[in-house]
């Protein structure tokens, strides 16, 4: 079956529509991260939707334009096992916060 010249250009009419539709979404959460900036919010709280959004777009930009969403299981295995570290990592300095040691004064 040959592929005709009018099929090549609907499927790269569709792969264009998808960029875009990535394109908006990524340029929508940045104005939503610059939007929160300006709320009053504690910085637990703007660390934590800083980092939400932050990996919205960063799944969007690897799945999209690195092509990650086509890509075998092995790749997503990889990642996976990326995200656990990264979340231990994010976890690693409440470890340290509890071996903590008071000193009392003496005069």
């Amino acid at each position: 079956m040959k592929i005709t010249d009018t099929a090549r250009a609907e499927e790269v009419k569709r792969h264009v529509r998808v960029y875009i539709s990535v394109f908006v979404a990524l340029m929508a959460l940045t104005i939503i991260t610059v939007t929160i900036s300006y709320l009053h919010l504690s910085v637990t709280a703007a660390v934590i939707v800083a980092l939400i959004i932050a990996t919205i777009k960063g799944s969007l930009v690897a799945s999209y334009f690195m092509h990650l969403i086509s890509e075998r299981k092995i790749i997503f295995a990889v990642l996976a096992l990326t995200v656990i570290f990264f979340i231990g990592m994010m976890f690693l300095p409440l470890l340290g916060h509890s071996d903590t040691v008071t000193y009392k004064y003496v005069p």
